[in-house]
């Protein structure tokens, strides 16, 4: 049995060509966890000394004899495993966890992704670019040689996936979710001095509460000068009014700023999420809108630190400098206690690290989960499956709460050991005082001030340790946005755009190659593919062979990691995307409606009129929606289009790209929820209203009903070309080969089997 005859049980789906986590390709000869290879001789265990060059290659560090007595050890007892299977199984037992091992065929490899394993003339190699073009091959005991990729296609690849490992604090300086939102702070930095100046006379006008204690204590009481005492209170009320008044207004300018800087943070993370090449998006919809709301923490420290950083902290300093003149030895008390504070601070924050690190962590997790499970909630209550979501839900919130014990038993062991050190800091400067007051160094009216300051010292080291105990809260934060602002856009800042007056009458196809980040899998290999104007073509082929890959370069949603896309005479990549937008309609395999109303669905992005909005509103049924509600075209829907059928969902989103009249129309899978009359109803409507000089492009696994439409079949496999032609010449071929191969299905069967046992 030939290798590319052998297709394993795939896992659920997600997009095309990757499995349900969006990693491994499960078309073309990758096997998972189990299954054979397939092939012209079964591969023989991987050899952990190759293992071993692997690993270091990659800067993982093991020891090679620790995975050769692995090695030893699972083949006494296990059966023997596929590559894969192995590797994966070696890696575990030397604790390498972080490591993941993925098979597949050498040609769907992205060369890109070397090195890695692969079996070759009956011997496992690393293999790695050689500085010729050629593939350098080093066998366990260090020997080399070279091999050309085109003898190794065939040849079986484990490919190894290192997850990175949590890095350190991201720093404010150089981090570009900080750098985000220091900008907007400061985009009119005119606040900036309005509040300082407020906090200085703040922290000056604190001073007069120790001076009118002192005073009191010393001049009225002694004497019961009333007339000096009413003279002090009325001082003081001004002083108390213009308190409030600096403090009112300074919270006002700070929530301003404040509510400013998070709407146009806000606004730029959006934007920014809205141009995001899609192939770089995350793929779990919980984590992405976590990462979005996670600057809202750091604009939220940034703001109120500020003030603290520049001001607040350095009149701690004032004060103890003020009560150094009315009482040295007091001072000593004050000053002695600010290190330990600060000491404090950070070794609970150093403790903390771990600890928010898990709960941001296991938060994205369980919003992942909750955002999967609410749109995948009728599957779930179908297959009965609700058991396994809740001990799911169970285990990551049981390991949140955990942690958040954790983290608030440190947090409270930092504020009541704060206080702690106030109590006896101001316990201390009292006995201090009392010796100087018996020495006659002090008035009992200085100790009066002095304990007034210490409050005004101890404060700020309050506000020192919980801002240090939040400070990891916002690296945490940097941490996770900071990933998403550093994901590539669809064009590049500051990249001269074209804008093309005619519109394209080509579309072309050069030497492309794609996979996608983290995957080792190529899911597009073309080398030349040209459509012109007035041709419709199918694209026709089986389940993961590139055909939506393929739809969605030609579209600008996915940039190929090789070669060159051309709309007309330019490159798609260098075309203002607005430009290509408005001579480019693509309809996707999952449609997806937002919440609105049916007409804003129809003209999402405002194309067309209402004339033409009714006429193919009518043309292809979707009016028989509209009336079957009395609010008509106003009808309402809901996030992801539910309340409609799937087939209503698909004609609403093939009448929004025929209303927005393109002139490449690339349709995936435009007819695979409709019943018949539908269908034809669809096919005629394409019909009418693609223009003679328009290029159709269809991907569909039923191109019998679009042989009147089409006049080119591309036939694509394993994500190549393997036919391209008139459907007279390519149609009769492709249906030959599901029958010679269900002819053979017995021998091919036997042939497995045989080849398992």
């Amino acid at each position: 049995m030939q290798m590319n005859e052998f297709r394993p049980a795939a896992p659920a789906a997600g997009p095309e060509g990757q499995d349900s986590a969006g990693n491994a390709d499960v078309e073309g000869g990758v096997t998972q966890d189990h299954g054979d290879p397939s092939g012209p001789a079964r591969p023989g265990r991987v050899d952990p000394a190759v293992l071993a060059r692997l690993l270091a290659k990659l800067k993982v560090t093991v020891q090679a004899d620790e995975l050769a007595r692995a090695d030893a050890r699972s083949a006494a007892v296990l059966p023997p495993p596929g590559p894969a299977e192995q590797v994966r199984h070696l890696l575990a037992q030397v604790s390498l966890r972080h490591v993941q091992a993925v098979q597949l065929l050498w040609r769907r490899l992205d060369l890109r992704r070397l090195p890695a394993l692969v079996w070759h003339d009956g011997r496992w190699w690393m293999a790695e670019r050689a500085s010729t073009g050629a593939v350098a091959l080093t066998d366990g005991e260090g020997q080399s040689r070279e091999a050309e990729p085109e003898s190794l296609q065939d040849a079986l690849v484990v490919w190894l996936r290192t997850r990175p490992a949590q890095g350190a604090p991201v720093p404010l300086l150089g981090n570009r979710a900080a750098r985000l939102v220091w900008q907007e702070l400061f985009r009119e930095p005119g606040w900036l001095g309005k509040v300082m100046v407020a906090t200085l006379l703040v922290n000056v006008l604190a001073l007069s509460s120790s001076l009118f204690g002192m005073q009191v204590y010393d001049r009225v009481v002694p004497t019961l000068a009333y007339a000096t005492l009413t003279t002090l209170v009325a001082g003081m009320a001004l002083v108390m009014a213009l308190d409030w008044v600096l403090k009112t207004v300074r919270a006002r300018i700070l929530d301003s700023v404040a509510c400013q800087v998070d709407k146009r943070v806000s606004q730029r993370v959006f934007e920014h999420l809205l141009h995001l090449q899609l192939d770089r998006q995350p793929r779990s919809l919980g984590s992405l809108a976590a990462q979005v709301s996670g600057l809202d923490a750091v604009r939220q420290f940034l703001s109120s630190s500020i003030v603290f950083g520049l001001i607040d902290m350095p009149f701690a300093l004032l004060f103890v400098g003020m009560m150094w003149v009315l009482a040295a030895p007091v001072a000593w008390v004050y000053l002695a206690v600010m290190p330990v504070a600060l000491a404090l601070g950070l070794f609970v924050q150093g403790r903390l690290r771990r600890l928010l690190r898990q709960q941001l962590s296991r938060g994205t997790e369980r919003q992942g989960l909750l955002v999967d499970a609410i749109r995948g909630a009728e599957s779930i209550r179908a297959s009965n499956a609700g058991w396994r979501f809740a001990g799911e839900w169970q285990a990551i919130t049981a390991s949140i709460d955990a942690a958040n014990i954790q983290q608030k038993a440190v947090s409270h062991f930092a504020t009541v050991t704060t206080q702690l050190l106030s109590s006896v800091a101001y316990v201390a400067g009292i006995v201090v005082g009392v010796w100087q007051i018996e020495a006659g160094q002090l008035s009992m009216g200085g100790l009066i001030a002095c304990g007034m300051l210490g409050g005004r010292v101890i404060a700020p080291l309050a506000q020192c340790v919980q801002y240090l105990i939040q400070w990891q809260h916002v690296t945490q934060a940097l941490q996770m946005v900071d990933p998403l602002l550093g994901l590539e856009l669809e064009r590049r800042p500051g990249q001269g755009l074209l804008l093309p007056e005619e519109a394209p009458r080509s579309a072309e196809v050069e030497r492309v190659r794609f996979a996608y980040p983290e995957s080792p899998m190529r899911q597009l290999d073309v080398e030349s593919l040209t459509f012109t104007a007035g041709e419709r073509v199918l694209l026709v082929g089986p389940v993961g062979c590139g055909k939506s890959t393929l739809l969605k370069v030609l579209a600008g949603l996915y940039r190929p990691s090789e070669g060159r896309v051309r709309l007309g005479d330019a490159d798609l990549w260098e075309i203002d995307p607005q430009v290509v937008a408005g001579h480019v309609g693509y309809l996707p395999q999952a449609v997806h409606l937002f919440k609105g109303s049916l007409r804003s669905n129809l003209a999402l992005a405002a194309a067309g009129g209402d004339s033409r909005l009714s006429q193919i509103a009518r043309e292809l049924g979707v009016d028989a929606i509209a009336a079957g509600n009395p609010l008509g075209m106003d009808l309402p829907i809901a996030e992801g289009g539910e309340g409609l059928s799937g087939g209503q969902r698909q004609l609403v989103a093939l009448a929004r790209v025929a209303i927005s009249q393109p002139r490449l129309w690339l349709l995936d899978e435009p007819t695979a929820s409709l019943d018949a009359e539908s269908e034809a109803r669809v096919w005629q409507a394409l019909a009418a209203h693609v223009r003679p000089d328009d290029i159709l492009i269809v991907a569909t696994h039923r191109p019998m009903p679009a042989l009147k439409l089409a006049t080119r079949v591309v036939l694509m496999r394993e994500g190549k070309v393997v036919k391209d032609g008139s459907p007279d010449a390519v149609l009769p071929q492709m249906l030959a080969r599901p029958a010679a191969a269900r002819a053979g299905a017995p021998a091919m069967q036997a042939g497995r089997t045989l080849n398992v046992v």
